[in-house]
């Protein structure tokens, strides 16, 4: 996959006309972005591995991050969503709505995704700071399936006075999450970064 999926396109023109920030820099403080390009591109390299699996979403937004995976992910796999918003779920869904596959869900992400456990791949993208609830999600997972933050700031980009040098939460959370094997990946913006961990206990 080098170019942009037609589905991830139709969600980028739905942010667009709705205003949801398409990154970052966009995003006013405690207000959620779309999920960028690099990370789009790495969830579709695994999505394009859960064969027969199923994929869960904490944050859907307008169905961006949704997308990318969904125009990788295997026939027979299914991807479950979950948008707080009830604005943003329906746009996310009329941008779904002809993959079958795909099940967009309005409320709290992690009692409407509970029962559809256990997932392949979760993407959490819903900004999860709770030591308990970031266990629950990696109670979700199947054994060797992997769990991905994204929104981190490269720390070498970080200014050098910022707090996240020394103590960033979703840093924490990961590394106090002894069943994950989990590593930070960089994106080709040399700015940003996301977490991906794999769980390999139980």
């Amino acid at each position: 996959m080098t170019d942009t999926p037609g589905l991830v396109e139709r969600a980028i023109a739905v942010a667009r006309q709705k205003g949801f920030p398409l990154t970052r820099q966009e995003a006013v403080a405690g207000r959620p972005s779309a999920c960028l390009p690099g990370v789009g591109r790495f969830l579709a390299v695994l999505a394009a591995g859960c064969v027969g699996g199923q994929i869960a979403e904490l944050g859907t937004g307008v169905g961006i991050g949704a997308a990318w995976m969904s125009s990788a992910m295997p026939d027979d796999c299914t991807l479950v969503t979950a948008e707080f918003d009830a604005d943003l779920a329906a746009a996310a869904a009329r941008v779904l709505a002809a993959d079958t596959r795909v099940r967009v869900l309005t409320g709290d992400a992690h009692v409407l995704l509970a029962p559809h456990a256990p997932f392949d791949l979760i993407f959490a993208d819903c900004g999860v700071r709770d030591g308990l609830a970031f266990a629950s999600l990696t109670g979700m997972l199947k054994r060797g399936g992997r769990i991905v933050m994204d929104d981190l700031t490269l720390v070498s980009a970080l200014p050098i006075d910022s707090p996240l040098r020394d103590a960033d939460p979703k840093r924490a959370l990961f590394a106090a999450e002894d069943r994950l094997l989990w590593t930070e990946v960089v994106l080709p913006d040399l700015a940003n970064s996301l977490l991906v961990g794999t769980r390999v206990a139980h």
